[in-house]
């Protein structure tokens, strides 16, 4: 099984970096639609984080990971 998650990667107030994963993003997101959803974010103030509130958009980064489950024999 093959999975996907978009990391946005924020600087909180404390100077911590702080990961928000979004499961299943949709496909052909763009570099200006990402930017606009992490200033929306950290405008909106939406996430609470132990390292205070998200202050700067660092980067963002789609992971995909594959899983292939073994059936054993017993």
């Amino acid at each position: 099984m093959i999975t996907k998650r978009l990391e946005l990667i924020f600087m909180s107030s404390q100077g911590r970096r702080v990961t928000v994963a979004v499961p299943d993003p949709k496909e052909n997101l763009t570099p200006a639609e990402i930017q606009t959803a992490m200033t929306v974010i950290i405008g909106e103030n939406v996430f609470e984080s132990p390292g205070g509130d998200l202050v700067a958009a660092l980067g963002a980064r789609i992971v995909t990971r594959e899983v292939s489950d073994y059936e054993l024999v017993v």
